[in-house]
């Protein structure tokens, strides 16, 4: 009987001690979980009062019934043992290796500033596709002429691109792509205007230190519009707010109600060419959403299989791949109609 109480009260001992580390010993992983959700068209506390999200200045804002939902992931980077067993066992979390949010190669401080710098671009992405959507052009100016190259004596600083052999140049990358289309030393014709006027000039390209053609100007963009935007809001990181932020502007600026009264959750990136594209912890952001009152979710297409792998009862996945598609399913569900869903 002796023995039988000291092998009981040797293995109470070694359960606590064991249990007793699983609460202190860090492991390797962190856990992802729903986030807090933001209304671009509304204030970043959430509150009356605070600071609204979305800026403008000079121009008259409309304010919407609905709301325009971005949807986030929280991230616990420090988990011990306990933490990640219940992390396994909840169906709204997920634990993943450490390397995959925070790679070796990177300190967490890194990351966090990679993804605030994110942040920021997914912002300066917004305002260049919804500036457009409102019909503010990208305009692409020249900054510097190289000496050496056919463009010197045919274009100067602050000339704006209009176009390359009669297509439009409505971006960096356009005018890039025009460029490099045909081999150097192909005459190209280019459409500009200086000082308000219209003019047209053709040149050779040449070959730069790459090799690629080049006209042998330096350009910059600009996007003129009458009113001051700013976005405003703290302690948010990565790109994936890009398309709620864009149209979170284009319902403060445009008269009709974009939401139609409804709360309208969503999540993708997008670019300066209004393209949606695809971001993680799509699980955690649908519960985010759910949790929110959404009534729809605007899902990126390349997310549309996993977003279908994690459903949430009554909560609509629409597939969008662009701007315009995301305008146009909105449109649809303001007129009663089902926009283009999810499928498999």
């Amino acid at each position: 009987m002796r023995r039988r109480g000291l092998t009981v009260l040797f293995g109470a001992l070694l359960l606590l001690v064991l249990s007793w580390q699983a609460t202190v010993v860090r492991v390797p992983y962190v856990e992802m979980g729903p986030g807090p959700t933001y209304d671009t068209l509304g204030t970043d506390t959430g509150k009356p009062g605070g600071r609204p999200i979305i800026n403008v200045t000079g121009a008259t804002v409309t304010k919407s019934t609905g709301q325009l939902r971005m949807t986030t992931v929280s991230v616990q980077p420090e988990l011990t043992l306990l933490d990640a067993m219940i992390g396994w066992w909840e169906d709204d979390r997920a634990v993943v290796p450490r390397e995959l949010i925070y790679p070796p190669d990177r300190t967490q401080e890194q990351v966090d500033q990679d993804n605030a710098r994110d942040f920021q671009q997914s912002q300066t992405s917004a305002e260049t596709a919804a500036l457009r959507e409102l019909g503010y052009p990208v305009l692409v100016t020249v900054s510097e002429v190289s000496a050496g190259f056919p463009a010197e004596g045919k274009l100067q600083k602050d000339d704006v691109i209009k176009s390359v052999d009669g297509t439009a140049v409505d971006s960096l990358n356009k005018l890039t792509d025009l460029v490099r289309a045909k081999p150097a030393g192909t005459t190209r014709k280019i459409e500009f205007t200086r000082a308000g006027q219209t003019q047209t000039v053709e040149f050779a390209t040449k070959a730069g230190d790459d090799g690629n053609p080049r006209l042998g100007v330096q350009v910059t963009t600009a996007q003129p519009h009458p009113f001051q935007l700013s976005i405003q809001l703290d302690k948010i990181g990565g790109p994936s707010a890009g398309l709620m932020f864009t149209l979170g502007i284009i319902d403060t600026i445009e008269p009709e109600d974009l939401t139609g009264g409804m709360i309208i959750a969503g999540t993708g990136t997008i670019d300066d060419d209004g393209n949606v594209g695809p971001i993680g912890g799509i699980p955690q952001k649908l519960v985010a959403a759910k949790a929110a009152g959404a009534k729809v979710f605007l899902t990126p297409a390349s997310n549309c299989a996993e977003a279908m792998g994690n459903p949430q009862p009554g909560l609509p996945l629409i597939k969008v791949s662009t701007l315009d598609d995301a305008l146009n399913a909105l449109q649809a569900l303001r007129a009663g109609r089902t926009p283009t869903l999810c499928s498999r």
